[in-house]
């Protein structure tokens, strides 16, 4: 199995804050391995109290349910997000597997942007940056 190490984990957080940074977004970023347990975690200047636990529960979801956090992907379009099932998890977009080839090797979840689809920009855009390591 391949490992999430310290060092690809802080990587990811740092290239996930400098995205959103770009993008003028005060955010939290959470790192975790295989086992849901924290490798990296930054909170930027500004980013409000929430942000951190937000991060960690789209974490928790990614690492809960194997896929992007955020609403489920059989909602009819314009009907509102349902509360999450599992309690520590949320059906907010931000949360994103890392993977090498279809293994899960842990999770990013970005909080503190205006709008879930553009925290998992940044942790999108954080995996792009760090994809040569990735395999």
């Amino acid at each position: 199995m391949k490992m999430l190490t310290v060092d690809l984990a802080q990587a990811i957080a740092q290239e996930a804050m400098a995205k959103c940074r770009a993008d003028g977004y005060k955010i939290s970023v959470r790192v975790v391995d295989h086992a849901n347990i924290e490798k990296a975690f930054l909170r930027d200047d500004g980013a409000g109290m929430a942000t951190v636990q937000v991060a960690t529960m789209k974490a928790n979801s990614v690492m809960a349910f194997g896929r992007p956090s955020g609403p489920p992907a059989n909602l009819p379009a314009g009907a509102p997000v349902p509360a999450p099932v599992v309690p520590g998890t949320i059906n907010a977009m931000g949360g994103v597997p890392i993977k090498v080839g279809d293994q899960v090797i842990g999770a990013v979840a970005v909080s503190g942007a205006p709008g879930g689809d553009k925290d998992a920009a940044c942790a999108n855009a954080a995996l792009t940056k760090v994809a040569d390591k990735l395999k």
